[in-house]
This record gives C-alpha cells, structure tokens and sequence, in this order.
C-alpha cells in the first residue's frame, strides 16, 4: 500500500440512530481508544453489546466473569456483556501434557534466545488449538449475540482486540530492550524478529490483532444479512496505527513510531478489511494518531508526535478554546520552562536528519536504531523532566483529546466510510476538536 486515504473533512453521521445496535468485539479497559467510541454510541442512543476475553484461574484455565466482576464490567461499558470468554491468542494453548508456547519462551534466557530453534509443527499445532478454541467460544458467542439484536436495526461492529505479549520475563526483558534500551542495553528489533522467538511472537500478535477481525466478520455474516433482508445497515471497524501526519514545519508530513512490532500485524488487519470491503461488506480499519495508553507506554518516545497537535488546532483555525487548551498545557509545565520552547525542541527532532530517514512509507513498519533509540528515548525523558509531576502531563491531556475527537471521527465516519483503510491525521483531529470544543473536557 503506497497510496493513503485520509479523512480530510468532518463526516456526518447519517445511518445511526437511537435504538441501533452498538456491539464492541473485544472488552473495555480504562484509558484507550476505544473508550472514545463507545462515549459516542452512548450519546447517539445506540444499545451497547459487549464481550470479554474472561479470566484465568490460578491452574491458567480461561474462566466467564463472576457476577461481580460482570456487574463492574457492564457499568463501565453501559450495556450488556455476553460472558463467554474471548482471549484470543495461542501462547497458553497446547496439546494435553505438552508444554504451551508461553513455558516454552519461559525456558529461554538472555544468553540463549537467539539462538534457540523451536519445534514449528509442534508449535502448529498449539497455534491450531488457540484458534479452534476461540472460534468455537465465538460462534456460542456470536449465538447468544443473534437472540440478543433486532431484526429492524442498524448494526454497528467496532473490533479493539490488539496485543498478544507473551508474559514472560524474558520477552518483556527484551522488550524493554527494543522499545527502552540506549547504549549497551539497545537491542535490534530486526534481530529479535530473525530469532524464532520474535516469529513466535509475530504469529501471536497476528492471532490476536488481525485474525480476529476476520472472525468477527465471517462469524456475524448470518446477522448481518438477516439485517440487510430488513433493509439495515451493517458496518465494522477496528483500530490500525500505521504512522500519522502531524505539522512539521507548518506542513502536514508522514511520520511513525519505530520500532513498532505489532505492524505487522497491523497490515494484516489492512488487508483483511480490504478482501471484505471487495465483497461489499463495509469494514474499515482506521489508522490513528499516536497517544499514550496503558499499552503504548511501553514504547518511550511514542508520544513525541502529540506535540504537534497543539500546532495543528492553530493551524485549523484556532480560536478561545484552542487558547484554553494550550494554557492548561502550559500550566503543566515547570514555572521556568515555557511551553514555545519545548515546541521548538519537538519540532527539531521531528525535522533532524535521524527523523528523516526513518519516513519510508512502502518500508513501514521501520526497524529501529540505536541512533534513533538514543533520540527519541533521550528527548521523551527530557521533555518529561520539564513538567511540574510526572503523573501529569501534556501528553496525558493530549491523549484523552485525540481518544474524544477520534471516536467522534470515526462513529460518524463509520455511516459512510471512504474506503477499507482510512488515515486520522492531526489535520482532522485539530478540526474535530475545534468543532466540538463545547463537549471536550479539558
């Protein structure tokens, strides 16, 4: 893919109404994407559905919620929740009395990861079971869904199942050494993706971030065409990060976050909303801007790029809320420290030459570097020092903005979609944010 549709024009939402159905394919957490786009089907008046990936037992066997615990998660989320669980993935899944993938990558150390070579039909066969065991709870799911949607409503689909991190000490170990190390603590991430460790991890991440949108898809196809028979619309849509155009220099240019592993995945999940979207099926992957969530602060320096958002709402119009916004920025900041400098600092990284070279479209996701690491690790750290707390910072206010104006963008985006995979650039969230400056908290 060489070509990037954006939404450059604030959509209306002209097909959701009070009284459709919202079904959210995965479950709602705090502080992340998603929260945005349920707020938005909550205040069109849509009936909220949703799942949960379950729990695990002390033994590692995957268990419904407790009344308690889905009580918790029904308030959170403002609907119902089918309770079978849907924890996608491969890595604690095995043949009776065979090790699962995630003991297996527990038995590695830093001195031998490497190096060590993994028995793939064995693992295979893991992988097969992981799957089987996920459609089979998804179809009982997809079962129970069916009886629980009306015949005569608009059907609105949203996927936010991503991940698939094996939690062992020592992939995380290597993790921090991707995403966080400098110096004699850098790791390679070309090197971790060559070992069969990182191809095993590839395989889960794939699992989890992209084959399930498939499932969804196929598993749904009967309540969908029950509600197209009725003269309903149906629609999908799942999460992408693929880079994101922010202001450099007063112009709107491409840039990524590197290394970012799961892109692989990431394409994956591209091009299976573009096989349905040629069948007609209208599912749309949208590419968002960076932010910070709990499962991005992994990625030091991820953040960097939400400074420039601060440019683009001058650039879109500016005006007494943007005013608003950049003030109470400002006021996270260190009395000596003003918040024109640390722009300035953003945009120097973001225009240096180790930036530069990293802007390869066709060859995304990028690996990473130890010039790069040194970069981006050193000015996040920086810029993190410059505000009064470290639990209170511009990036954090900044997020929840992106988290609003994306939701708005994309519920309303999602009544007529563009095409199967579609940019949020800083130009349109600036926009959005702009227009909706009564509703956004600051």
């Amino acid at each position: 893919m060489n070509l990037r549709t954006s939404l450059r024009e604030l959509p209306e939402n002209k097909l959701f109404q009070k009284g459709d159905v919202f079904v959210l394919f995965g479950e709602l957490f705090d502080r992340g994407y998603a929260n945005g786009l349920v707020e938005q089907a909550r205040a069109a008046g849509l009936e909220i559905i949703g799942f949960t990936v379950g729990r695990r037992t002390e033994s590692g066997e995957l268990r419904p919620l407790t009344d308690e615990e889905l009580a918790t998660a029904e308030a959170r989320l403002g609907g119902r929740i089918i309770n079978v669980p849907l924890m996608a993935g491969f890595d604690q899944d095995a043949p009776a009395g065979g090790l699962k993938p995630q003991e297996i990558i527990g038995q590695l150390t830093l001195e031998n990861w490497k190096d060590a070579k993994f028995d793939w039909d064995y693992l295979a066969e893991c992988r097969k079971i992981g799957v089987d065991r996920f459609r089979s709870s998804a179809k009982e799911a997809f079962a129970k869904l069916a009886d629980m949607v009306p015949e005569d409503k608009n059907i609105y689909f949203a996927h936010i199942m991503a991940g698939g991190v094996p939690k062992t000490k020592v992939f995380l170990a290597l993790a921090n050494r991707i995403y966080k190390g400098t110096g004699p603590r850098f790791l390679s991430s070309n090197d971790f993706i060559a070992s069969d460790l990182g191809k095993l991890v590839l395989q889960n991440f794939e699992e989890v971030t992209a084959n399930t949108f498939d499932c969804l898809i196929e598993g749904t196809a009967a309540i969908r065409e029950r509600a197209e028979k009725n003269g309903k619309q149906v629609r999908y849509s799942a999460y992408g990060y693929h880079g994101t155009e922010i202001l450099i220099n007063d112009v709107y240019e491409w840039q990524t976050y590197s290394n970012y592993t799961q892109g692989y995945a990431k394409i994956k999940l591209e091009q299976i909303a573009e096989e349905n979207w040629e069948k007609g099926i209208k599912a749309t992957v949208y590419n968002c801007p960076e932010i910070r969530t709990n499962s991005s602060d992994i990625f030091v320096g991820v953040e960097l790029p939400l400074f420039s958002l601060l440019l683009a709402m001058k650039k879109e119009g500016g005006g007494e809320w943007v005013d608003k916004a950049w003030n109470v920025c400002r006021g996270l900041l260190r009395e000596d420290v003003s918040l024109e400098m640390l722009l300035e600092k953003t945009q120097t990284l973001n225009a240096s030459e180790v930036f530069l070279k990293n802007r390869d479209f066709a060859a995304w996701p990028t690996p990473n570097a130890p010039d790069l690491a040194e970069t981006v690790i050193g000015v996040s750290r920086e810029i993190t020092q410059l505000h009064q707390s470290n639990h209170a910072l511009i990036t954090d206010n900044l997020s929840a903005l992106v988290v609003n104006a994306a939701g708005m963008l994309i519920f309303k985006d999602m009544s007529e979609p563009e095409g199967p995979v579609v940019w949020l650039n800083h130009d349109i969230v600036a926009k959005q944010l702009i227009e909706s400056a009564p509703k956004v908290s600051l």
